[in-house]
């Protein structure tokens, strides 16, 4: 039952990809990875030590384990920094993989549409495999693909608000219209969230806030992966057509009398 998805040329299996922030220690950090099972590891470039990555003590504790890199450039305003944050990790060798995040309301955290996109022409030029952080916007994210993005990244609702899904119609379309990869990424809560993203047909999801604030986040974790499979193997099995009406599994005429 082997169903596993490419992004720049790398395999995957899992389609949990995972943040590694917000955790309460390292230990739990590690033990929530591991049981999350994912392979794609998020986080914030300006949080890392770019001069000794090796030594870093957010990637240092998971070093001894496989992971792709998925550095993001949460906190810049405008392409031009979100570009230089990205050359400047590829630069110290972290990872040529950047999901590009570019905040345009503090409030709110929401991603500016005309950035993200000016950002992600000129790095998908230089070679990066881009992963952008979007509004649910089908046209704007189609416009993503079509500037080159290895995968397209919309949010469900602001990040860290765990809302869910706020407008389940817009990924549809996305998932429908896109010939690349669909990420869930920011406003997920909880498995039902998780769940019904998978069967909308995305390719995979991205959290954290929900797992490291839980109050078990190894147990969370786990719930979250499941949720992602049953999901996904419910988007595959095809779902019911939903009727307006009643109607009996072993048929009306049975139950009437001779």
């Amino acid at each position: 039952m082997s169903d596993g998805f490419q992004i720049g040329g790398i395999a995957l299996t899992s389609r949990f990809f995972i943040g590694t922030g917000l955790f309460p220690n390292p230990y739990v950090q590690k033990e929530a990875i591991r049981a999350s099972g994912a392979q794609v590891l998020t986080f914030a470039i300006r949080r890392i030590n770019l001069e000794s990555t090796e030594d870093d003590s957010i990637l240092q504790h998971v070093q001894d384990e496989s992971y792709v890199y998925l550095p993001n450039t949460s906190g810049a305003r405008t392409a031009d920094e979100a570009v230089r944050i990205a050359r400047l990790a590829r630069a110290s060798g972290l990872s040529d993989w950047v999901k590009v995040e570019i905040s345009a309301n503090e409030r709110t955290l929401l991603p500016d549409p005309i950035e993200t996109l000016k950002a992600t022409e000129i790095l998908v030029k230089e070679g990066f495999t881009v992963l952008p952080y979007i509004t649910d916007d089908p046209i704007m994210c189609k416009r993503l693909e079509e500037a080159g993005a290895a995968a397209v990244m919309p949010g469900a609702a602001p990040i860290g608000t765990g809302l869910g899904i706020l407008n389940p119609y817009h990924l549809g379309l996305i998932v429908e219209d896109a010939n690349v990869p669909i990420i869930v990424d920011a406003g997920l809560g909880s498995v039902s969230d998780v769940a019904q993203a998978m069967e909308l047909g995305v390719s995979a999801v991205l959290m954290n806030t929900p797992v490291a604030k839980a109050k078990d986040p190894v147990r969370m974790a786990l719930a979250m992966k499941l949720a992602i499979e049953a999901g996904r193997h419910s988007y595959l099995s095809g779902r019911i057509e939903k009727k307006k009406y009643a109607s009996a599994s072993s048929g009306y005429e049975a139950f009437k009398l001779s």
